[in-house]
């Protein structure tokens, strides 16, 4: 570990977080690398910062304290030191092992490398976290935003976002094409056009298995109820159908007792209710017009149906199932029409890229949108955590925009760090403040009788919040 980065000595009253046995060693002192981003950010981690020292001093008294060190990406690092993203911030980024980050811009033209992509790929942060919840007086597009409280587990190294593509018309997805028709598809009736441009998706096993254990985990240590694997499997079945395979094989291989798939749920429950019912009746109960199918198929399903009983009615019967955590899935297009309609069914979900992009900001929106949305980019040893929309640089250095994805970012910085105490002060900050309607702009316009504050004014009445808080208890 060095002791300068892009010239900047470390904090001399900081200690650097360490990582072992598969475990964070947080010290009471952290040393936190930042980059506060570009645009609006400036002002955004000016707010944000103040109300996580505030957090810290409330809960610990003096006892624990973060050694904030910046380090430089986007329009900041550019004017200093000609680069967009200087080597030595993502080795500071890797040493200090947790950071927190503001917007950063893509200048026109070209020439960034993303950070994003950069720390993905150095230190492997192959989840990316996005919770969502609705705070009560924001306004929402739907009528019961309240219904609203999910975390969205996203495959974060592959799927489309691997980004192996060739263009349309080059030399090179024209040998792909060909060889792709004849070699591949034999020359049959399924060809790919000569003109497309062509993507390559890959979802593994490995990538899979990861993030569906991250999204389990999760509900485990939070009480939840829930984890959907979210696909579409329907149509591509050795990728989109391979991740909800192998993300149920992990949950049964390394999760057993505390865990029940959908399927295994109505298979328990059928013999809980009537325990004189046969097989082959159970059989035709979870697979309606079973007894059209093959004989194959027929006997396919009471096979399964008795594997199931026989490994774990015993510990999962008499209603004990309901204990664990249900593992499901849905299609992914089904998925956003049930989170608008029915979105407390849902409490974790895991997906592979794509399918996490979308429903991330499609569940965002019934809740305040981008603003309102926190985000972290974690791995093993490793955790970002970074606001979700992006720099608004025509509202730069005019304290009016809406702080609360980096606070919330830093809230699920803290639970990361286990400094819960932080997380739900500040978290009771935002909402209390929201419920004066002491807002920033963007929700005080659709807020009847609200009262507009700068993004420094915001914070301000957070801390206050969190201060009453403290003494009320």
């Amino acid at each position: 570990m060095k002791q300068t980065y892009n010239g900047r000595a470390i904090p001399q009253d900081g200690k650097a977080i360490d990582y072992v046995g598969g475990k964070f060693v947080i010290p009471d002192n952290p040393i936190i690398p930042f980059i506060e981003g570009d645009g609006t950010g400036r002002d955004i981690w000016k707010a944000s910062r103040r109300v996580f020292d505030a957090a810290v001093e409330l809960a610990y008294g003096g006892k624990r304290k973060i050694a904030w060190y910046e380090v430089f990406a986007g329009e900041k690092a550019f004017n200093e030191f000609k680069q967009w993203l200087p080597e030595e911030t993502v080795e500071a980024v890797r040493d200090f092992r947790i950071s927190i980050k503001g917007p950063l811009t893509t200048p026109v033209g070209g020439g960034i490398r993303s950070l994003n992509v950069a720390l993905r790929q150095l230190l492997d942060l192959y989840a990316c976290v996005r919770p969502v919840r609705y705070f009560a007086g924001v306004p929402s597009p739907v009528k019961h935003p309240e219904r609203m409280n999910v975390v969205i587990y996203r495959e974060n190294t592959e799927d489309v976002y691997i980004g192996i593509e060739w263009k349309s018309g080059t030399p090179e997805v024209k040998k792909l094409i060909e060889f792709l028709n004849k070699d591949m598809l034999g020359g049959g009736p399924k060809q790919i056009r000569t003109d497309s441009g062509v993507a390559i998706k890959p979802i593994s096993p490995t990538g899979t298995k990861r993030l569906v254990r991250r999204a389990i985990e999760y509900a485990l240590a939070n009480k939840k109820r829930v984890v959907t694997l979210v696909h579409k499997g329907n149509i591509m079945k050795f990728t989109e159908g391979a991740f909800r395979d192998w993300g149920y094989d992990l949950a049964r291989d390394e999760f057993r007792s505390q865990i029940i798939t959908e399927r295994e749920s109505w298979i328990v429950d059928n013999r809980d209710r009537n325990p004189q019912l046969t097989v082959e009746q159970n059989a035709a109960m979870i697979e309606p017009g079973m007894e059209h199918g093959t004989e194959a198929f027929r006997k396919s399903v009471c096979d399964e149906v008795k594997q199931v009983l026989d490994q774990i009615y015993a510990t999962h019967g008499q209603g004990k199932w309901k204990q664990e955590v249900l593992i499901n899935d849905r299609i992914a297009d089904s998925i956003f029409q049930q989170v608008v309609t029915r979105a407390d069914e849902y409490q974790v979900l895991a997906a592979p890229n794509l399918n996490g992009d979308y429903i991330s900001d499609a569940c965002a929106a019934q809740v305040g949108g981008l603003g309102m949305a926190p985000g972290a980019n974690i791995g093993d040893g490793y955790g970002c955590f970074e606001a979700t929309h992006g720099t608004a640089p025509k509202y730069a250095d005019k304290d009016v925009i809406n702080p609360s994805s980096v606070m919330l970012s830093g809230v699920m910085m803290f639970d990361f760090m286990g400094w819960k105490e932080v997380g739900q002060l500040i978290e009771a900050g935002i909402e209390r403040t929201i419920a004066q309607k002491r807002v920033t702009y963007d929700l005080e316009r659709m807020m009847e009788g609200a009262t507009k504050v700068t993004t420094s004014a915001f914070a301000t009445a957070i801390i206050e919040n969190m201060q009453s808080q403290v003494v009320a208890k």
